[in-house]
């Protein structure tokens, strides 16, 4: 039995019967990583000892009795959420050598939950991008194409999942940072309500947009995910204080006469590859002979949501970035003659394109005499967007579409060309906007072979509702059991 090719459900029953121990489990990913990884590039770092302390760990809790739906479980986890005693690089030459001195909620969430952690994966650098071809250190390669893009930022997470480099993995989503790279990955991933799951440790990108969340093989393990990291934290003044549901139970239910929107918008976007409309398509075809009810529902502010949040993301990200200067810590630029100059070259030096771009952005758009222009205009236009939801909500219980317009791309088609990667995440920013839950869930594939997710959108706190969608559709369709070939590599 090749124990990588498992999902978190299959692996659990086999540790739960003992047909193996959480020690054999990690190693055979640890093996599997030494294997391929160096094709795929997915983590930028592997902590073999610890993920086998902590296997040993688990083991003594089954034995004990004590086993949940994580214990003994590799996982990997996103560059930008701390973990004590872990580097934590943001995929930045600036925290190149960062260790933190804690952890953050959801990595201890994990701990007590017997998890197992395998190492840190690649992504773009601080999150600002959609192909993790921005990370300062290397390019993760999508795994059914090793010359296309994994999506991004959470690029790392999608394509260790898709590989069997991990049985599961937390990313970020603060535009479509989860759903997207699962998209072209061919996995599940799952943007929780804004709130939803602790922020405290998450390397702060946008902080009114960030959400943590899973990426994992079935909805079965994204909704195993979402139970152990969901719940109110005291030490994140945003999380919500909402009771967590129980996830897993709510899977394995009928959905007849749930209503389904169809947004009218989104039929019109003119850059939509015909393969990716296609399989949405088929895939509204199969919900609806599941017995859901289509309705056709109006977001009419569409069309503003890239604007809004290209000068609402790059504002909060110029702010949270400030901190990077050389001083307190991380990198700092030798040779300088002065203060300021210290500044400049540490900044200049530590940041990538990207993340400068998008910090003049922020800059420009925060400045005297701007602000009211941009970000107070961008800002009414995302509390338009939230309206539009609520009253798209009242007609429906849930949304589809697509998550992107296109299959995954080639790797450098576009990185000269941040206004066509930009324009990359249309469908997924609105939900980081309003605040709304929103997940990926395979659906079919391009006629070059290539995964296409279907998007879910739920009201806020519905994530049961969007996970008993996606299981239902994933029962009925079996996409996710297709794997990328990986002999070649």
């Amino acid at each position: 039995m090749d124990l990588t090719q498992l999902t978190i459900r299959e692996a659990h029953e086999g540790l739960k019967q003992k047909a193996f121990s959480s020690v054999e489990l990690t190693r055979a990913f640890l093996e599997r990583i030494d294997a391929l990884d160096s094709k795929i590039r997915a983590y930028l770092t592997v902590v073999p000892e610890l993920a086998l302390h902590q296997a040993q760990a688990a083991d003594r809790a089954i034995l004990e009795g004590r086993i949940g739906p994580l214990t003994g479980i590799p996982l990997s986890i996103k560059d930008l959420i701390c973990t004590q005693g872990i580097r934590t690089s943001c995929a930045s030459k600036i925290l190149e050598h960062f260790v933190p001195p804690y952890n953050a909620t959801v990595i201890e969430k994990l701990h007590e939950a017997h998890a197992v952690i395998l190492g840190k994966v690649n992504m773009d650098e601080f999150a600002m991008g959609s192909s993790t071809e921005h990370s300062a250190f290397q390019v993760t390669r999508n795994p059914w194409n090793l010359s296309c893009i994994p999506g991004g930022s959470s690029g790392g997470s999608a394509a260790a999942v898709a590989a069997d480099l991990c049985l599961g993995s937390l990313g970020s989503d603060t535009g479509g940072s989860i759903r997207q790279p699962a998209s072209h990955c061919g996995v599940v991933g799952l943007k929780p309500t804004y709130g939803r799951v602790s922020r405290y440790g998450l390397v702060a990108f946008a902080s009114s947009l960030d959400q943590i969340g899973p990426l994992s093989k079935s909805v079965w393990d994204a909704a195993a995910l979402l139970s152990v990291i969901s719940g109110h934290d005291p030490k994140d003044s945003t999380s919500a204080p909402e009771p967590v549901p129980d996830y897993i139970g709510n899977l394995d239910r009928d959905i007849k006469g749930m209503r389904i929107g169809i947004v009218r918008e989104y039929g019109a976007e003119k850059g939509m590859d015909p393969d990716v409309a296609a399989a949405v398509g088929a895939a509204i075809d199969t919900l609806t002979a599941l017995g859901a009810v289509i309705v056709d529902v109006s977001l009419p502010h569409t069309a503003y949501a890239v604007q809004s949040y290209y000068v609402i993301a790059p504002a909060e990200a110029g702010s949270n970035l400030a901190r990077y200067d050389g001083v307190k810590y991380g990198f700092r630029a030798d040779g300088a003659g002065s203060l300021m100059d210290m500044y400049r070259n540490t900044r200049s030096l530590g940041f990538g394109k990207e993340v400068q771009r998008r910090i003049l952005l922020g800059t420009f758009a925060l400045s005297s005499g701007y602000y009211d222009a941009y970000y107070r205009k961008a800002s009414q236009v995302r509390t338009l967007i939230r309206k539009d939801f609520i009253e798209a909500f009242r007609q429906c219980d849930l949304i589809v579409g697509p998550v992107a317009p296109t299959p995954a791309f080639p790797i450098g088609a576009h990185i000269d060309d941040p206004l066509t990667m930009y324009l990359n995440d249309i469908f997924t920013i609105s939900a980081n906007l309003a605040g709304i839950p929103g997940m990926s869930v395979p659906c079919g594939f391009s006629k070059e072979g290539l995964p296409i997710g279907l998007q879910l959108l739920g009201p806020h706190f519905s994530e049961p509702i969007l996970l008993q969608v996606a299981d239902r559709f994933e029962k009925e369709t079996g996409f996710h059991r297709i794997k990328p070939k990986m002999e070649g590599l």
